[in-house]
Formats: structure tokens, sequence, C-alpha cells
């Protein structure tokens, strides 16, 4: 089993965050990629994982522009049923996990974990251990298919 958690991130806050997901992801035996958005070219990157987690920042209550970019080639990669979650950090409203986490249930048709996973970039620190827990979550769910 694979999963890959692809991130976009302006000031590296998402990223810290998606790296505390793989960690969880990665202790429970599962191998995990983690790639910036900005490094899926095509459909066929995204089709040979078992488990997805996209992240994004909010920007202006909305999705950055890379990871909308990328959310288009995964509707091409028909992920239907495999595990997902979705993750951001945020300074002001969070908007974006949310959004990412919807569209990847009801778009995509994947079989998501309980919910989206978001901090505010301040809280980073002291939530390391959760943000692990959210990554161990995916591996849970993708060890029981």
């Amino acid at each position: 089993m694979k999963a890959l958690v692809a991130y976009s991130s302006r000031t590296q806050n998402t990223q810290k965050i998606g790296e505390l997901i793989a960690e969880g992801i990665r202790s429970s035996g599962i191998e995990v990629d983690i790639v910036p958005v900005r490094d899926i070219e095509k459909a066929e990157d995204l089709q040979r994982y078992d488990a997805l987690a996209f992240g994004s920042a909010t920007e202006g209550e909305d999705i950055q522009w890379g990871m909308e970019k990328m959310l288009k080639l995964a509707e091409a990669a028909n992920l239907k049923g495999k595990v997902g979650g979705a993750f951001g950090a945020y300074a002001w409203s969070g908007e974006a996990s949310e959004k990412i986490y919807t569209i990847m249930k009801d778009t995509f048709e994947m079989d998501m974990v309980r919910s989206f996973f978001r901090l505010k970039a301040e809280e980073i620190e002291d939530h390391r251990e959760e943000a692990r827990d959210y990554g161990r979550e995916i591996a849970r769910k993708l060890n029981k298919q």
C-alpha cells in the first residue's frame, strides 16, 4: 500500500502539516510520498496511490491556485473508492481544507476519513500530535479496505 500527501503552501505551514500527517501514515507501516502540487503533472501521477491527502492554505477564503489546478487532474484520475483526507493551514478563515474535502467526497467519490484537518499557522507546533493522529486515521481506514 502507498499513500500520497500533496500540498500547496506559500509559507510552508501547510507543508509542515502535511509532513506531520505523513509521519502518522508512515508510523502504520504504509509508504508515503510527500509532494508539492506543482510536481504533479498528469492524472496518472495520482492513480498509483491507495490513499491520498490533499492540502492547501486558504487564500482569500479559497483554495490556492496550485491545488485547484491539481484537483482538475485528480478529477480525471478516477479516484473513486480510494481513501482520502484533506488538510490545510490558515491565518483567518480556513475554508480551503473543507472545500477540498467536499470535492474529494462528493465529486471524486473517495472514501474519506471523518473530517478535514486544519490548523492556524501559529498553532502548528502545539498540535503536532493531532496532525500525526490524522495521518494514523488515514492509515487505519486504508488498512480496513
